[in-house]
């Protein structure tokens, strides 16, 4: 019999409800556990306040998103460095055993220069955290093409020992995210699901709403060797209410948990 592999619930997926929402929710929904993305609320910043919600709840924290965002570049540390060890400190005493990170913004020099090298020696330090590095995509402005990630939005071209694969920045990037898999290869440890168009933004659509081989993705899986977990990464802010927001999400789990089940070959 295959292993379940575990659907969780990111926290960004209940903005502009706070981190303690998503516990409540994953819960209501029955979602396997939580990613907690790093931001200015300071219960994702709070080991015992986390431990807090998942005892609550009974919902355990199964990996933590560095703060790597723009509002975020000021969490704990303006030092990304530092970010990052907080990051995986979390993710340790959570006992969360992935820790999402984004590749450097252009403008980020001195982290950029090195980041390879210096993300060796924080996986020294946290030698049972996989840091897995999450493909991004490029900003288009009319005709030009803006790339503000050093050394590029694709991880696999400098390559990492582990990666995330979001769906939803493939769509963003028109990237086929079968040929971003097939690149990840074994170091594929985690997936953010979530749909997008291919409009050129990042979109986070509930999967199944966008043009994104999410079904295919989720299928393939098992026959990848996937040992991971798929977090939920969906945009619900336009949501009128609690209620609308959850039947959201509850359709996002029933499609992850479908399309979970099915197998097909790559």
């Amino acid at each position: 019999m295959k292993s379940r592999v575990p659907v969780l619930l990111s926290t960004s997926s209940v903005f502009p409800e706070p981190t303690a929402a998503a516990f409540e929710v994953a819960a209501t929904l029955g979602y396997d556990g939580v990613e907690v993305m790093v931001w200015t609320d300071a219960v994702s910043q709070d080991a015992g306040a986390l431990k807090g919600l998942t005892e609550h709840y009974g919902v355990p924290v199964r990996s933590v998103h560095a703060p790597c965002l723009l509002v975020t570049q000021r969490v704990w540390s303006p030092n990304p460095w530092e970010r990052l060890r907080r990051a995986a400190r979390l993710a340790e005493e959570l006992e969360a055993p992935t820790v999402v990170v984004h590749p450097p913004f252009a403008w980020q020099r001195d982290y950029a220069k090195d980041f390879a090298g210096g993300l060796a020696k924080v996986q020294q330090s946290h030698p049972d955290i996989a840091f897995a590095i999450e493909n991004m995509y490029p900003v288009r402005v009319g005709r030009r093409q803006i790339v503000p990630y050093a050394p590029g939005w694709d991880p696999t071209v400098a390559g990492f020992d582990a990666y995330t694969l979001d769906l939803s920045h493939c769509a963003a990037a028109r990237n086929d995210a079968m040929a971003m898999a097939d690149a990840m290869g074994a170091g594929l440890k985690h997936v953010h699901l979530g749909d997008g168009t291919g409009e050129g933004r990042d979109e986070h659509l509930v999967p199944g709403r966008g043009t994104q081989p999410c079904a295919q993705l989720l299928a393939s899986l098992a026959s990848r060797g996937f040992t991971g977990a798929v977090a939920m990464e969906v945009a619900t802010r336009r949501a009128a209410s609690r209620a609308e927001r959850e039947a959201d999400l509850a359709e996002a789990l029933k499609f992850a948990r479908h399309h979970l089940e099915s197998t097909v070959d790559v």
